[in-house]
């Protein structure tokens, strides 16, 4: 069933009122403008939030698994500890996005826009980040064992005691980043530019 903002809003009053998160699992909300809303530990497992607005949005905790968030706007939004496992963000925008501790094990990230984003100890095991931006991202201590990032622009990002045991990172552009204590065993570092070899 498509949902729209005034219909959201409702259900997050509700679940306020009876001390509960909101629940809204499979929700349509292709397109709804969500900017500035509340979800915080809000259940949207399976949901439809492609081209959505989320922009400065707190989904703190929320559950999101599963969720189709492709060409979502999620600018300055704050997705702390929030289960994005499996969810299609391909070509979001997470500029500036807080997802620290965040879990994304196996999310599609293709051509996403992480300009500033903080991951840092987010969990992005086996996630796909082709040609994703994340130009001066803070990612430290995540864990992106087994992710897929050939063409990703890491330029000037915080790579310190991150985890890219397995990782495909050819072609990626590392120019200028942090990789102090990063472990890189078995990483795909082929064409990769800016390193010190």
């Amino acid at each position: 069933m498509a949902l729209n903002r005034p219909a959201v809003l409702a259900e997050i009053r509700a679940a306020a009122r009876d001390e509960r998160p909101a629940l809204l699992p499979g929700a349509e909300l292709a397109g709804v403008d969500l900017s500035g809303v509340d979800l915080s530990g809000a259940n949207l497992t399976g949901a439809d939030l492609s081209r959505a607005d989320l922009s400065g949005a707190i989904l703190t905790g929320a559950c999101l698994t599963g969720a189709s968030l492709s060409r979502a706007d999620f600018s300055g939004a704050n997705l702390d500890g929030a289960f994005l496992n499996g969810a299609h963000l391909t070509r979001a925008h997470l500029t500036y996005a807080g997802l620290h501790d965040a879990s994304l094990n196996g999310a599609l990230l293709t051509d996403a826009i992480l300009t500033g984003a903080i991951l840092t100890d987010a969990i992005l095991s086996g996630a796909v980040l082709a040609g994703a931006n994340l130009a001066g991202a803070n990612l430290s201590g995540a864990l992106l064992n087994g992710a897929f990032l050939p063409g990703a622009n890491l330029s000037g990002a915080n790579l310190t005691d991150v985890f890219l045991s397995g990782a495909n990172l050819t072609g990626a552009n590392l120019t200028r980043a942090d990789l102090a204590g990063a472990l890189l065993n078995d990483a795909d570092l082929t064409d990769a530019e800016g390193l010190d070899r």
